[in-house]
């Protein structure tokens, strides 16, 4: 590869890493939200530790992530149709999300290459769920996480930026 190049193949800086990764983890943050909701409208037969457990089942599985809690495992693993079930129906449920979903998955196959993980298969299981908008462009990282930023403070994760005051910017004369 020469200077020239643009930028394909190369590492992707080691301080965007964390960056991105927190702003994956926001993501599943507003799908664990807008899951639960959804679980709490359609499965009130369900008690609310169940539906939080089952948020966290489906989102666990779609990005393959290992839970800490092996009492979230046993769930998982107990409950695995209702699991698959709700994993087949995340495109219905949470279809809003569905751009910032594809994002934020391809952000974190890339973050993972980066870290010599291989998590493609996680990326196949959106699109088998009908998750994946394959045509979406990739952002740009900052254009992800600005996108990210936006869709926390809609879903009170964060607060909004507060506006620069001009007057504070100018020096005095």
């Amino acid at each position: 590869m020469n200077g020239g190049d643009s930028g394909e193949g190369r590492a992707m800086d080691n301080r965007v890493l964390p960056m991105m990764r927190d702003a994956i983890t926001t993501v599943q943050m507003v799908l664990f939200q807008t899951l639960r909701q959804s679980l709490r409208e359609r499965q009130v037969e369900l008690d609310e530790t169940l539906h939080t457990r089952l948020a966290g089942a489906v989102i666990n599985n779609l990005f393959g992530t290992r839970p800490v809690d092996e009492a979230v495992s046993a769930f998982a693993a107990a409950n695995r149709e209702l699991v698959e079930a709700e994993l087949r129906g995340l495109a219905d449920h949470c279809a809003g999300l569905r751009p910032i979903l594809t994002d934020a998955l391809r952000m974190q196959t890339i973050c993972d290459n980066q870290e010599g993980i291989h998590s493609m298969p996680s990326l196949l299981m959106a699109r088998a769920l009908g998750l994946l908008e394959e045509a979406r462009e990739l952002p740009l990282p900052s254009t992800f996480m600005l996108q990210v930023r936006t869709l926390a403070v809609a879903h009170g994760l964060i607060e909004p930026m507060a506006p620069e005051d001009p007057a504070a910017a100018d020096p005095p004369a």
